[in-house]
């Protein structure tokens, strides 16, 4: 990881000021967030029993064990699973690791919780302290902690029937709850440090983040003041399940206290939900604080040891995270950031061909290919192909030995750019053939009629196309593209296109 270099704290205060005055959707006026990620951990089991951690193609109610429904008498068993993967996060947010950690119940009373509390880290979190670079900013977004929970279960309502229903597949599955200081001053910047914590949590294998599938949600915190006066009150706004509606949210809200302070009048603390068919927030309930929650330690719930042994050995199966990925693709590599955040972003489809976009990438390169060749094809080629399909790299069909023979087959001159790319659209239509690349470059090009005379077919053109060639000598240069088109075409794209325009320009300026 590249360290940025510490401002001073003045210097720092400064930019936040200019930002700040420069922000046109809220002169003067200054936004403070905070963000709590409640982030699905991705485990078998759920947090306190065996029933299996359940997805939205499962039906409802068929993944409940007696604890999760709150039968009396049932107790609670931690999935150590969930602990190691935990681990793992704090690890790679550069977190504090406690050693002794424990449980407590928050109650509050709603159908969705069977018990009448939610098992969770109140008051000895997990982890405490961390960090996370996002890009644009001098100085890292800071985590205050990080701590395990459950989730409640789902309901829902049919207006039909003018009924509601409860699917308790989500009750007590793992959670991590990721919380930051109000660091962040604006919808891009909470945007950006959602998607950096994603990247890495995805990357070490603790959550999917799927946000539409709900096994990651926000819940952001809001308040607005003037530059250089004390902040204002803090609203939360909850649930949020996509990026898009996350910083819609942070807007609404900065707006709405701004236009309250404006007007003289105070804005009151409290929970807020949001619109997502008119994009505002709506009041949920006043603001509960921590006496409201009547926190208490679990008595069913020891206390939770770990040792630095257990830390030690986590640390050294930690995967390469975002950052060191990024280093690695621009020094090693040689691709620019731009270029390194292209496959970065391809590897959130991390379930899909080989582990990956970059492990794709790594296997294409490890044959001495030129990467930045490498890199063309792969995202401005196949995975063009892909989006024309309406498919993404993670339904790439293509092996990276498929893939790198078709590449090496253009570097080495045997066919052309453009009968390369006629080879990936037909590898594509039939991936499963057991044909090798070369077999297939073969029959292309014994199908496009044995040997090809470029010469031949460049003075075929110019006789073809006698509007052109004489527009081409009147000092219209561009009519050029239009010949070489021509000769392109019927030569199938084996003609080299840049010898292909040198000598039509040869002919045209030699002829009358």
């Amino acid at each position: 990881m590249l360290l940025l270099s510490c401002p001073s704290r003045t210097s720092l205060l400064a930019r936040q000021l200019r930002r700040a005055f420069h922000d046109q959707r809220w002169p003067g006026w200054e936004v403070v967030i905070g963000i709590e990620t409640h982030a699905q951990i991705k485990s078998r089991q759920k947090l306190f029993s065996h029933s299996l951690s359940s997805s939205l193609k499962d039906p409802p109610n068929t993944n409940v064990s007696p604890f999760d429904a709150a039968f009396p008498g049932t107790l609670p068993k931690l999935n150590q699973e969930c602990v190691d993967l935990a681990l793992r996060t704090a690890i790679a947010l550069n977190s504090d690791v406690q050693t002794r950690s424990s449980f407590d119940r928050k109650h509050y009373f709603y159908p969705d919780l069977p018990a009448g509390y939610q098992i969770t880290q109140h008051y000895a979190p997990i982890a405490l302290s961390g960090k996370v670079y996002i890009p644009g900013r001098d100085s890292p977004v800071r985590i205050k902690q990080i701590q395990l929970e459950q989730d409640t279960a789902k309901s829902s309502f049919d207006p039909r029937t003018q009924t509601s229903n409860l699917d308790l597949n989500r009750a007590g599955t793992a959670l991590l709850e990721i919380v930051t200081e109000p660091d962040l001053r604006s919808p891009e910047e909470a945007g950006a440090y959602v998607r950096a914590l994603r990247a890495i949590l995805r990357a070490i294998g603790a959550s999917d983040g799927n946000m539409e599938a709900g096994s990651l949600r926000c819940d952001v915190n809001v308040s607005v003041n003037e530059v250089g006066k004390p902040r204002g009150t803090r609203c939360e706004v909850k649930n949020l399940n996509s990026m898009k509606f996350m910083q819609a949210a942070i807007i609404c809200e900065a707006r709405r206290h701004q236009e309250l302070y404006l007007e003289g009048a105070a804005v009151p603390q409290e929970t807020r939900g949001f619109n997502e068919d008119t994009f505002e927030t709506f009041k949920l309930r006043s603001k509960e604080e921590a006496p409201d929650y009547r926190y208490m330690p679990d008595p069913n719930l020891g206390v939770l040891f770990i040792t630095r042994e257990r830390v030690g050995r986590t640390k050294k199966t930690m995967p390469e995270l975002p950052w060191e990925t990024r280093d690695r693709l621009v020094h090693i590599y040689g691709l620019s950031e731009q270029d390194a955040d292209i496959l970065l972003n391809l590897d959130a489809e991390r379930e899909g061909h080989e582990g990956g976009a970059v492990v794709y990438f790594d296997r294409l390169c490890k044959e001495t290919r030129d990467p930045r060749v490498t890199f063309n094809w792969m995202v401005h080629e196949l995975l063009g192909r892909l989006h024309a399909a309406k498919l993404t790299f993670a339904d790439n069909p293509l092996s990276s030995s498929q893939f790198g023979e078709l590449v090496d087959l253009v570097q080495s001159g045997t066919i052309t750019g453009t009968s390369g790319k006629l080879l990936l659209r037909e590898m594509l239509a039939d991936p499963s053939s057991s044909r090798t690349p070369t077999d297939r470059a073969l029959n292309l090009l014994s199908a496009s009629g044995g040997e090809l005379d470029v010469n031949e077919l460049c003075a075929a053109a110019i006789v073809a196309l006698p509007a052109e060639a004489s527009a081409f000598r009147n000092g219209h240069k561009n009519v050029i593209n239009k010949i070489l088109g021509w000769v392109m075409r019927e030569s199938r794209g084996r003609a080299e296109s840049k010898n292909a325009r040198k000598y039509l320009i040869s002919l045209l300026e030699k002829t009358p």
